[in-house]
């Protein structure tokens, strides 16, 4: 990248469907504009986190629906003197839909792997795919371990700890991640036994008419009673599968829980504040922790 220029951001992935018993085939679209095949992507838009831009570009570019799973990498480029261009690539998982010719893509081709890699026109490309074979797709799933939203100050809540609500900021940043889980197809929910939590995942549920189960061994005060339970728990969750689960908790207990997990795993732990609101994602084997990720704030423009 040069220096002093200025960045175009944008978000895509590596569109998969299964085939058979065990391979998958993966889209490439071709673009009339630059008479390329590439892996959907797009700039990104005011108002949008990244993966919400590759979700998109991946609906408009492909015309399907899709489950985001691991993130892949992020490319960079110059895109022209002065500008540097990022795109940051994504699983994802097509759900449904069907290919329309558009003004960007009018093609699109699915599959495998080593015609991909053969078709595609840029070797920043490849190395994403390469990265999307690196672990076995179809064996990855996903859970969300999100922090608490915001929900004032301790000290000037009246009330026992356990019942202290969510703030303003905190209902909008609850309202955010309902977008948020949804990409990533979270449906079953679970929350720490504290108002906060419940309340963190209550717009979720109303959105997809679903209960929550309460959680009592993932409060901050029942890890520091007992860490080992609380990691058998919350590793017993993540090892679920489908349907997708998120997680609520607080930050006492996913710092350390995600320190030790990572450790095991040999995982380098993402580097992050762990604020209020922000999501960690999972990408676990079975009962394997294989890869983590973390986005910061639900809402766009608030990051570490």
């Amino acid at each position: 990248m040069s220096s002093g220029s200025r960045t175009v951001w944008a978000g895509g992935g590596v569109l998969w469907r299964p085939v058979g018993d065990r391979e998958v085939q993966v889209a490439l679209v071709h673009r009339p504009r630059y008479d390329d095949w590439s892996l959907p992507k797009g700039k990104a838009e005011d108002g949008e986190l990244l993966v919400q831009t590759a979700a998109r570009e991946i609906a408009e570019e492909t015309g399907f629906e899709a489950r985001v799973g691991q993130r892949l990498r992020t490319v960079g480029y110059p895109l022209k003197p002065g500008v540097d261009k990022k795109v940051t690539y994504w699983s994802m998982e097509a759900l449904h839909g069907a290919f329309t010719a558009n003004h960007e893509t009018d093609e699109l081709r699915w599959l495998s792997i080593p015609d991909a890699a053969a078709l595609l026109s840029y070797s920043a490309d490849r190395k994403v795919l390469a990265d999307f074979t690196a672990e076995p797709v179809r064996e990855l799933h996903t859970c969300l371990l999100i922090r608490h939203a915001k929900a004032g100050s301790r000290s000037r809540f009246e009330g026992p700890d356990r019942q202290r609500p969510l703030d303003k900021h905190g209902r909008r940043q609850a309202l955010a991640l309902v977008d948020v889980l949804g990409l990533y197809g979270a449906h079953s929910l679970h929350a720490a036994d504290r108002l906060r939590c419940v309340q963190t995942l209550e717009p979720t549920a109303e959105a997809l008419r679903t209960e929550i189960a309460v959680e009592p061994s993932l409060t901050e005060e029942a890890y520091a009673a007992d860490p080992v339970a609380a990691f058998a728990r919350l590793r017993t969750l993540a090892a679920a599968g489908l349907p997708v689960r998120a997680v609520c908790s607080q930050g006492k207990a996913i710092a350390p829980l995600l320190e030790q997990w990572s450790r095991e795993s040999l995982l380098e732990l993402p580097a992050s504040h762990n604020r209020k609101g922000s999501v960690w994602i999972l990408t676990m084997r079975g009962d394997q922790l294989v890869a983590l990720d973390h986005l910061p704030s639900p809402i766009p423009g608030e990051d570490d």
